[in-house]
């Protein structure tokens, strides 16, 4: 592996084409939505086509819309290798989720096309179609699809929330594909992808080597009792399906704790009838949300929170019914591909630690046909899922030729509170040899707390001559 030493990609150019992305479906707070199969989808999928024939890629689209861009390698027989990752976002999504590990996909294309290099398999670039699933339930839906976990047809007919159906809008927005879903063969697939959570940055590693992945069980319950006056039924005579969602709330918690270590479990999603405030809640109807790597431990809760939740809610004469909505056992992603990944991070010099997956990926699917792993990086406080979504990348670059970086911050005082808390974030832990230059004109518009940790250098304008 001595050869990849001196193999760097341009860090500024994926920069750039992370923040031409960003610029397609923005949010409302920085960060972007650019939900699956929408309009915005349909430009982010024309811009990410176009770098990639730029890249001298040829295109292809299976028929469920997954794009697959191609760059040849030197043996005709040698499987592909594919990476890459998702363009979709949350309704409140961030800049990077998934979007990083398709466009590090083209980054690395771009880096072996300026150094003229060729290699024996071919490599493609993924986007797989509604990643996250907020639109179209099941989250994954295309890379299930092609892994064999559902029928596209089934996928064809998932509606959203107006009661569009997914394969009318694949076909409205034009990217219905001609290939065969699932048709191509893999030599080994590779995902990146930002963390989703703290534990990379609380360990101060770059590279995250993911060992597993979570399986996950969403369980949706109903929870009935009794519509009446908040005001005039009294306190004994209740049949308050609000208070059945608070014990089941606190039960998931529970289940969670006593099975620690890697597992979790929450309710996302809820809905309350009527949902007025002063009529005791009749019904809920809520999803339960539990995860882990260890298939006999998610099974073992999935058990207890079947047996125990309806003797909870009996006891407060309400009725409780769940079914299972969504559900894959927990991968073990590829020995020699985790170990390729584990090496290359120690062989360029990047701190490193195994890691297990908290969320859901293609890469889960695709484990199941194919050699697969994911490599996760570092995101600020481990936010995800959110417009204030951040990756690490400036404060993190070694200085070019001196021991010192200097970062000129100019009008300082126009960062937003979330650009603020960051920056402060970073103040409180700076990086070594590293000055920050804030210029600004108004400092009463910095935070204090920013202020209080800055040297002050107060230059009059009309003493300088230009």
């Amino acid at each position: 592996m001595d050869g990849i030493k001196n193999f760097r990609i341009d860090p500024d150019r994926l920069w750039d084409s992370l923040m031409e992305m960003a610029k397609i479906g923005p949010g409302i707070a920085g960060g972007n939505n650019r939900q699956t199969l929408t309009d915005e989808d349909a430009e982010g999928r024309a811009l990410f086509e176009t770098w990639c024939k730029n890249a001298g890629m040829t295109m292809g689209v299976d028929k469920i819309g997954n794009m697959f861009a191609t760059r040849p390698g030197t043996d005709p027989s040698a499987l592909p290798v594919y990476v890459g990752s998702h363009l979709d976002t949350q309704p409140t999504g961030g800049k990077y989720d998934g979007v990083l590990g398709v466009l590090g996909g083209l980054e690395i294309i771009r880096t072996l096309n300026d150094l003229d290099i060729k290699t024996k398999h071919p490599i493609v670039i993924v986007n797989w179609t509604n990643e996250e699933g907020t639109r179209f339930a099941p989250a994954m839906l295309a890379s299930g699809v092609f892994a064999g976990k559902h029928k596209l047809n089934w996928a064809y007919d998932r509606v959203d929330s107006e009661g569009k159906s997914f394969g009318d809008e694949l076909k409205r927005i034009g990217w219905v594909g001609e290939e065969e879903v699932g048709s191509r063969d893999m030599h080994a697939m590779f995902e990146l992808h930002i963390e989703q959570g703290p534990i990379l940055e609380a360990e101060k590693k770059d590279i995250g080597v993911v060992t597993h992945g979570q399986g996950l069980r969403w369980i949706e319950c109903k929870i009935s009792g009794k519509e009446s006056h908040t005001g005039s039924t009294p306190m004994s005579m209740r049949k308050n399906a609000g208070r059945g969602l608070a014990l089941i709330t606190e039960l998931v918690h529970e289940i969670a704790m006593t099975n620690q270590p890697n597992a979790v479990g929450a309710i996302g999603h809820i809905d309350v009838y009527p949902n007025s405030r002063n009529i005791i809640p009749g019904q809920v109807v809520c999803t339960v949300d539990m995860r882990t790597h260890l298939l006999n431990k998610l099974n073992g809760m999935v058990s207890e929170f079947q047996e125990r939740a309806p003797k909870i809610c009996a006891d407060i004469e309400v009725d409780f019914e769940c079914t299972i909505v969504g559900q894959f056992d927990p991968p073990a992603f590829d020995e020699d591909c985790v170990n390729a990944v584990r090496s290359a991070a120690q062989e360029l010099g990047y701190s490193h630690m195994d890691i297990v997956s908290g969320a859901g990926h293609d890469a889960c699917w695709i484990n199941d046909i194919a050699p697969t792993a994911m490599i996760m990086c570092p995101c600020v406080d481990g936010l995800s899922h959110n417009e204030a979504e951040e990756i690490s990348r400036i404060a993190s670059l070694k200085s070019y030729e001196g021991g010192v970086k200097i970062f000129l911050i100019w009008m300082a005082e126009k960062m937003n509170l979330s650009a603020s808390n960051k920056l402060l974030k970073l103040f409180e832990e700076p990086p070594k040899n590293t000055v920050f230059i804030l210029v600004c004109e108004n400092e009463g518009k910095l935070l204090p707390t920013i202020t209080s940790r800055c040297q002050r250098v107060y230059i009059n304008l009309s003493l300088i001559h230009i």
